[in-house]
């Protein structure tokens, strides 16, 4: 059961920790949450978004059990093993009670071991590989997974779009594009009953520039869909690319693709595009989604906010309810307590976390209407 986080709403105060920064030593009277991100890289737009929704949440929410709550933010670059590194600094040097991150759940996944070996829970808030959680007691998430989030773009292929083919274009250098894909490959193949279903399967590199040669490819397979989950500069590229070869073919994608930067790479060329994500505003149903849209217009008048940034401001209120609800910020009871977590009123809706500590959520496809990200569908969790 859900208690209420026991916290008054003061004044910004946090700390900001980049490399090159460092925050040494303990101080009983504050509580560390440690926030690993990319911040710089490919992945950089991701991580900004998520950091936005974290110091957000902080600033409404700057104490618990009497205590100051200190950001140590730190820059994981979109490299594992930079990520290592952040999680290791964050648990060794800064001394966190708990983490938030990352954007990219290969990331997340480097830091696994350091968490769970330090006791320091962790709380990802958009990284939707299964084997972030996996066999990890200390890594916690409140998102959907992806089996789930793959199932909900292959339903809709095939039950909004009629779709009987689908050619598959994936970032093989990308553990969250690698097993998206897979997912959806699966679901599309049991759905459609048929084995060929699926007429292609392109692979690039994270980075890559020039997919020509793919899309050649796949043009002439002649999907009824094309399913294309990655980072959203190389997704984007990959989009234009295929309407200047004259592929008009209806593209499918991830959450990954809900950055500003997807919509200025892709221009009027991701018009159409479709994606599965984590949350609209249309579906502002709990008290704290009111107070976080309310603040974020505040802060960003006109502004949307991103699925992931709300799923940042969660991953932060939830430690704060974990830690009131055991009444210490030590790890192994925070951990604890998260695990137990049920109902959990969040921006996004109940979080319940299961067994692995995944979050049972619903999920939101939208669209790419004169660029702007648009609602299209609601799809509730099995």
């Amino acid at each position: 059961m859900k208690k209420s986080i026991s916290i008054m709403l003061t004044a910004l105060l946090f700390v900001s920790v980049l490399p090159g920064c460092q925050s040494s030593g303990t101080n009983p009277d504050v509580i560390k949450i440690g926030v690993f991100e990319p911040l710089t890289g490919d992945n950089a737009g991701g991580g900004e978004l998520e950091v936005e929704g974290v110091k957000l949440a902080n600033e409404l929410f700057p104490e618990v059990l009497g205590k100051k709550v200190e950001l140590v933010i730190v820059d994981n670059k979109s490299d594992k093993a930079e990520a290592a590194t952040a999680a290791a600094r964050l648990v060794e040097q800064d001394k966190v009670n708990a983490i938030i991150g990352s954007w990219g759940s290969s990331l997340s996944m480097a830091a696994g071991n350091i968490v769970k070996d330090a006791k320091v829970p962790a709380v990802g808030a958009s990284c939707t590989n299964p084997q972030v959680t996996l066999n990890n007691d200390y890594y916690f998430r409140v998102c959907f997974i992806d089996p789930f989030q793959g199932t909900v773009m292959a339903n809709y292929a095939i039950s909004k779009l009629g779709a009987k083919t689908a050619a598959i274009i994936q970032e093989v250098s990308n553990d969250y594009s690698v097993g998206l894909a897979s997912f959806f490959k699966d679901s599309f193949i049991l759905n459609t009953g048929a084995e060929d279903s699926i007429v292609d399967t392109e692979n690039y590199q994270t980075g890559d520039k020039d997919f020509s040669a793919i899309l050649t490819n796949i043009k002439a397979k002649n999907p009824d869909v094309i399913f294309a989950p990655g980072n959203f500069t190389e997704s984007a590229l990959i989009i234009k690319q295929a309407r200047q070869l004259g592929i008009e073919t209806p593209f499918l994608g991830g959450d990954t693709w809900e950055t500003p930067d997807f919509l200025s790479v892709g221009g009027a060329d991701v018009n159409g595009a479709a994606f599965s994500t984590f949350f609209d505003k249309s579906m502002t149903t709990t008290d704290a989604a009111k107070t976080f849209l309310s603040e974020y217009e505040k802060k960003n008048p006109g502004k949307e906010p991103a699925a992931v940034t709300a799923l940042g401001y969660d991953a932060y209120i939830l430690i704060l309810d974990a830690i009131t609800r055991a009444n210490s910020a030590e790890g192994p009871a925070i951990r604890d307590a998260l695990a137990q977590t049920l109902n959990f009123q969040g921006v996004t809706g109940s979080t319940t976390l299961d067994a692995n500590g995944d979050a049972v959520k619903d999920a939101v496809i939208k669209t790419v209407e004169d660029g702007v990200f648009t609602y299209l569908d609601y799809v509730a969790a099995q």
